[in-house]
């Protein structure tokens, strides 16, 4: 059964929230993804510029050691993931990793982006994370759940994946 989750989407879909309330569900810790990102890119998105590939190289990488780190005694990580390719490498660095996507509109995630205080990421940059977000494909191992549902459902749904896929 994997003990390794990363909960992904884009800024305001709920990881935080999913994630805390899922590994408390699981007895495992959870990681808060912005808390590994290099100093050079939270910057860069609090001056409104989106990361390319290169500023979230490191990030990744954080991400990937992190769950490296908890790879026998779990962990559930929030990152972003927009792309295929982030997963890929994430998973071909730490191994089995169930992935989460909470899926949430444009103007709910604007309303929650632009509600949250003290965060670096603004609502100018939803766009470039929604033009980056590639949904999770038939053969990858994860689940795409409603964002906007009550955080006790998305639970739900998550464990249901993550039994029904460990059966």
């Amino acid at each position: 059964m994997t003990r390794l989750v990363v909960i992904m989407g884009v800024s305001g879909s709920g990881k935080t929230t999913l994630g805390q309330a899922l590994a408390a569900r699981l007895g495992l810790p959870f990681i808060e993804g912005d808390t590994l990102h290099p100093e050079s890119n939270i910057a860069k998105m609090a001056a409104g510029q989106p990361l390319d590939d290169a500023d979230r190289q490191p990030f990744l990488e954080n991400v990937a050691q992190a769950l490296l780190d908890h790879r026998q005694s779990g962990v559930v990580v929030s990152c972003s993931a927009l792309k295929r390719r982030y997963r890929d490498l994430l998973r071909a660095r730490a191994g089995d990793i169930l992935f989460v996507l909470p899926v949430v509109g444009r103007a709910v995630l604007e309303a929650r982006v632009t509600q949250r205080s003290g965060h670096f990421m603004p609502a100018a940059l939803l766009d470039s994370q929604l033009a980056a977000l590639e949904p999770l494909q038939a053969d990858e191992r994860g689940v795409t759940v409603d964002g906007t549902a009550a955080a006790d459902a998305q639970l739900s749904q998550v464990l249901a994946a993550r039994d029904a896929r460990t059966a």
